[in-house]
């Protein structure tokens, strides 16, 4: 086997994450593969009208993509349509785009992550077929952060054995997890120990537990973000005002 053999990737399950023009007929994707996690490609020619990739390369659509490269920025070989994903449409297409800005922030290249990977191809279904699309992107937010080391502590009180119970009254500090409410501090959040018990069974039909659940996913994924804003998140917010 030479270098340029080991270099090659064949057939690798992958989605577009996000694409961006590059020089005049040219493309570069930023792609989720199952097993070799976020990879850059240059698609040569995918801009042409005639190119095989023309309209291929398309966010949310389940594809098998070939690739070779040593460096940061990979050749895109070939790439094939798998089918069986309905369009996203509406809210949950800028849901969709959430799911993607996210994986883009906070995924770093070469960084495989086969669950993740399958739990976005089933976030992704869920999308088109069903209709809260909010407890969706919280079912995901969570499984993002447990993929990445940052799991929710939702089931015991932090630093000790002590179940969260849901008819207590708890604030949430990053990095320690729930402490029982004192009324004389302002450190974390304020949350339910019932929206807890809720998010630790992934069940958002209480109005309560789903609003809560978004404050609490927000202040933990700013904080993995470092400052940087979620541009599909400040969309969906005006939209929700108009």
């Amino acid at each position: 086997m030479t270098a340029t053999d080991k270099q090659r990737i064949q057939d690798q399950p992958s989605f577009v994450l996000h694409s961006y023009p590059y020089r005049e007929t040219s493309l570069i994707i930023e792609v989720f593969s199952r097993q070799q996690g976020r990879v850059a490609l240059i698609a040569r020619g995918a801009r042409r009208p005639r190119s095989v990739l023309r309209g291929l390369l398309m966010s949310f659509q389940p594809l098998t993509l070939s690739w070779f490269g040593k460096h940061e920025l990979r050749t895109l070989h070939k790439a094939e349509w798998q089918g069986g994903q309905p369009q996203l449409q509406g809210q949950a297409l800028l849901c969709g785009f959430y799911v993607n800005e996210l994986l883009l922030n906070l995924m770093i290249r070469d960084d495989p992550h086969e669950l993740l990977f399958d739990y976005y191809q089933h976030t992704l279904q869920r999308l088109a077929h069903e209709q809260d699309h909010a407890a969706i992107l919280r079912c995901f937010e969570k499984r993002l952060l447990q993929e990445f080391g940052y799991a929710l502590l939702l089931e015991h009180e932090a630093g000790s054995s002590q179940p969260i119970d849901p008819a207590v009254s708890y604030r949430y500090i990053i990095e320690r997890g729930a402490v029982r409410e004192t009324g004389n501090g302002a450190e974390g959040l304020p949350i339910a120990g019932k929206t807890l018990h809720d998010m630790a069974n992934d069940d958002y039909r209480d109005a309560i537990s789903a609003q809560q659940s978004k404050q609490l996913m927000r202040m933990l994924l700013n904080h993995q973000l470092a400052g940087k804003i979620l541009h599909t998140r400040e969309l969906i917010k005006d939209l929700q005002k108009l």
